[in-house]
């Protein structure tokens, strides 16, 4: 299955006023906050020595504004891919968290999640199956790159826990914060996560692929 090698930056973006808040999903207007802002200008610099040879990004406010410093040190413009998106919560977006919460299809969430259907959206399986191959897309067209993506919490648990062989109904055992970076090497031999949600500096991992 694997015949080109890419290493992949999984990159959540920075907070926003309402992240942890509300259930935002594709909703347009929510923009990084100020500490968001912030964030982002310090994981460009933290991605400063990477080679990178392109960023894609949700196209979602929140993803575009973190990917952006990032580009910009790298001189590359950042590649909108719909693909690489926020899960389509449909119905719940809008919502706060709190509300959704007290819910019984949340239970239901919880309880079998690979097969759970958001009201008038996708399920978790469907939006899985959307992440990954894209970024099969993506490993073929950039072979021996190094390529950045910026997205969403629950989609790079989803493509994390695809490539790792996990069942669906464990992904949310896995926590991206937001402005992380995981790293996925994706070979010509079986897929390694090379770490997970990190902010650390990666000069060796760098010299590595450069």
């Amino acid at each position: 299955m694997y015949t080109s090698r890419m290493l992949l930056l999984l990159v959540r973006h920075a907070v926003t006023p309402v992240t942890g808040k509300k259930l935002t999903g594709w909703l347009p207007g929510f923009s990084l906050s100020e500490a968001g802002r912030q964030r982002a200008a310090e994981l460009a610099e933290t991605l400063a020595p990477a080679p990178l040879k392109a960023i894609y990004s949700s196209p979602l406010e929140r993803c575009r504004e973190t990917a952006e410093p990032i580009a910009r040190s790298h001189k590359l413009k950042v590649k909108i891919n719909q693909n690489l998106g926020e899960v389509h919560y449909g119905e719940w977006q809008g919502r706060s968290l709190k509300s959704l919460y007290r819910t019984k299809a949340w239970a239901e969430l919880r309880a079998r999640p690979a097969d759970f259907r958001f009201p008038g959206g996708e399920t978790i399986r469907e939006a899985q199956a959307r992440g990954v191959a894209e970024v099969e897309r993506l490993r073929v067209k950039h072979a021996g790159e190094v390529v950045l993506v910026c997205s969403h919490a629950d989609l790079i648990r989803l493509v994390v826990s695809g490539y790792l062989g996990l069942a669906i109904d464990l992904y949310d055992r896995i926590t991206v914060p937001t402005a992380s970076v995981t790293t996925l090497w994706l070979g010509d031999a079986r897929p390694r996560l090379l770490n997970l949600g990190a902010g650390e500096k990666f000069d060796e991992l760098w010299r590595r692929f450069s």
